[in-house]
């Protein structure tokens, strides 16, 4: 594991999680190449997580820019609580799985949600597993975009 980025991104966390009242205990584990990945346990983790994850995501931005603002070429470490984004991304997957079953069944195109970058890799690379499966993204400048699910030519 990364010691130096472990670190900084524990140090980093807890910056911006103590001034806010909650209690946590933090957890660093190795997380792809080169990468950290901090598990936050809280009994407040409901806040900390969000709807739908737009306050762990906020922390996740938060502990990266503070992590780079000490060592800019950093890793980027990915921010959990209560194993939420184990949990959200399954979901994720089974809804990709679950529309390219029907587009294989019916030979109609489908399109998912409105995803982020992460999420599209995930549906991406999970599809492309699929015989007779592709996807591709909408062409558009926005962060979210949908990916549309049909058969391969």
């Amino acid at each position: 594991m990364n010691e130096r980025l472990a670190t900084l991104a524990t140090e980093a966390a807890t910056a911006v999680l103590t001034p806010l009242g909650f209690e946590f205990t933090l957890e660093t584990t190795p997380y792809e190449e080169d990468s950290v990945q901090i598990m936050v346990t809280s009994p407040d983790a409901r806040y900390i997580i969000g709807d739908e994850g737009d306050r762990l995501d906020d922390l996740q931005y938060l502990v990266n820019r503070l992590v780079q603002a000490q060592w800019e070429t950093a890793p980027r470490v990915r921010v959990d609580c209560d194993s939420y984004r184990a949990r959200a991304e399954e979901k994720l997957l089974r809804r990709a799985r679950s529309r390219a079953e029907r587009v294989l069944q019916t030979g109609q195109p489908l399109m998912m949600e409105k995803l982020n970058a992460y999420q599209r890799r995930l549906v991406h690379n999970a599809l492309a597993q699929i015989p007779g499966i592709a996807t591709c993204s909408e062409e558009t400048d926005s962060r979210f975009k949908r990916i549309t699910i049909s058969r391969a030519e």
